[in-house]
């Protein structure tokens, strides 16, 4: 909400409620001065998960198998129907779905009341109009998404003030309580695969063969290293009158060999899952290479004659479900799967110093080629003549501008002192984590870098004088477009990188300062630079 923080956005809030902030929120929505040039933009890294989703799928499609879409929202009558008297134990780990319910609302003279200290004109069509919405959006007419741009064309009134009147005139929304349904998110493909099987098995030639990438919510009690409550699967079915449970090794090996994995193992459960046929769940590893152990990956098995009998499916059916997120943290030798599915929770940033040194910018830059022109006569001239004792002036840079000339000088005005301060020369280097401005010359012998520290550390390419000679050619530049005659600046001592238009971005600033390191630029600095715009008097 533009300039307004965080803290400060709540506050109102409080103060004034919800809908009312929102409702005037636009006013603080940025006002660009520019686009975003996207091609300008760092290369682009993907995420690990649907990068692996994808080869797995090539794999399949190389098999021969068929993609299909496999529903996610089932009935607990499936989960009861493939798994008998186990489907309560699978039932503890799903998640139930449940919906609002739509409450019967009438128009009384209260809420009439209550819409007119609002500012609403009411009148005879908009009530009759606004009762008719109301009863519409009860008997599902209407999508909830359409509920508030119905009742603001009912009372010709803006979608923030029907907001307004929902939530104020209305409580009984406020109110609303979830209702649970007998519909769940499946917590297995197969609870989707009899499904789809039931619906394809008289449309496609024998043998059938289908697989579906997507995911799966299990009711975990925690997450941890090994499972997350949302994951996914590389699923797939195989129904044939003769299928071999161990055609489900072959298939594996298929999949995961061109991804680089040549350990397998294959063992066979002691106690088999009721939807499976007795002894025919296996359970299938992989070698991880950094926890130096077998790992669980996938399961496989042929489907319960019963199970199939109750879906009418009349061949064997063999069913293999990967877990693609244990994949991955075996390819990535990656031991904790929430470090790699969600870094940005749990995975402390880490700049190197290299990344730092690139974030830091000169802030203010001269746009000309004269601009141009003027940095670099100062820099040479501040180079040339940093150790001159003062008073001092040297013409920097000149130019005929039409029917002006262009004067820069460089100068001090101190009696003694040098042209430029002790520490305008600096360069601005990134060791450790820290951003300090510091001479190589004179480096040993301080206690804020070693020699032998610079020769790790990164540097940015920034001198102060650079920095400074920016900021004075990019005012020249204004000067001379807004017809000013005579132009100075001079800067002193510097506490922050501002001081020496020094620009540090807000990535670098949150990593040193959290990992308490220290930006450190500053100095004396003693750069002045002056310039005049005269007429040219020469014949």
């Amino acid at each position: 909400m533009g300039k307004l923080s965080p803290y400060e956005i709540l506050k109102r809030v409080e103060r004034e409620g919800f809908e009312r902030v929102w409702q005037g929120s636009a006013q603080y929505l940025p006002k660009p001065t520019r686009r975003i040039d996207f091609a300008a933009v760092k290369p682009s890294s993907p995420h690990p998960l649907p990068d692996l989703m994808q080869r797995m799928r090539l794999s399949f499609l190389k098999l021969g198998f068929m993609e299909v879409s496999n529903p996610i929202i089932v009935d607990e009558a499936e989960v009861y129907k493939q798994y008998g008297s186990e489907a309560s134990v699978i039932l503890d780990r799903c998640y139930y779905l449940a919906t609002l319910p739509r409450p019967e609302i009438g128009l009384s003279k209260a809420n009439c009341e209550e819409m007119k200290k609002r500012g609403v004109q009411l009148t005879k069509s908009k009530t009759v109009a606004l009762k008719k919405v109301l009863r519409d959006y009860k008997k599902g007419r209407i999508d909830s998404d359409d509920f508030v741009e119905k009742i603001a064309s009912s009372l010709n009134v803006s979608d923030s003030m029907a907001t307004i009147i929902l939530s104020e005139v209305f409580p009984e929304f406020a109110k609303l309580k979830p209702e649970p349904s007998s519909l769940t998110l499946r917590s297995h493909m197969t609870s989707s695969w009899f499904l789809t099987l039931q619906a394809l098995q008289h449309k496609l030639e024998l043998p059938i063969k289908l697989f579906s990438v997507g995911v799966r919510f299990r009711r975990e009690q925690r997450e941890d290293a090994l499972h997350l409550r949302a994951h996914h699967a590389a699923s797939c079915v195989v129904m044939d009158e003769e299928v071999d449970v161990r055609d489900g090794e072959e298939i594996m090996k298929a999949c995961l060999e061109p991804l680089g994995f040549s350990s397998f193992r294959f063992e066979q459960k002691k106690t088999t899952s009721k939807y499976y046929a007795p002894q025919t769940e296996y359970e299938d590893f992989l070698f991880h290479p950094k926890k130096k152990e077998w790992i669980e990956i996938a399961d496989h098995g042929l489907y319960s004659p019963i199970a199939l009998a109750r879906y009418d499916l009349e061949y064997p059916v063999l069913n293999l479900g990967i877990g693609i997120e244990r994949v991955a943290m075996a390819m990535h030798n990656e031991t904790d799967m929430r470090r790699l599915i969600h870094p940005q929770f749990y995975v402390e940033t880490h700049l190197s110093d290299i990344e730092i040194a690139q974030m830091i910018k000169v802030d203010v830059e001269p746009q000309t080629e004269l601009g141009l022109k003027v940095l670099k006569g100062i820099e040479f001239t501040g180079d040339k003549h940093a150790a001159t004792s003062g008073p001092c002036e040297f013409l920097a840079y000149q130019e005929k501008l039409r029917e002006r000339i262009l004067r820069v000088y460089l100068y001090t005005p101190d009696v003694g002192a040098k042209l430029l301060g002790s520490a305008a020369l600096n360069n601005i280097y990134v060791a450790d984590g820290n951003v300090l401005g510091v001479r190589e010359e004179k480096i040993e012998g301080t206690d804020i870098l070693s020699r032998s520290a610079l020769k790790k550390s990164a540097n940015s390419g920034i001198s102060y004088l650079h920095a400074v000679a920016s900021l004075a050619a990019a005012k020249i530049e204004e000067a001379i477009s807004s017809g000013i005659k005579n132009f100075e600046i001079r800067i002193k001592m510097a506490k922050r990188p501002s001081d020496v238009n020094i620009k540090i971005d807000e990535v670098a600033r949150f990593y040193i300062t959290s990992n308490k390191k220290r930006i450190k630029l500053g100095g004396p600095i003693f750069i002045g630079v002056r310039a005049e715009i005269v007429d040219d008097n020469l014949p």
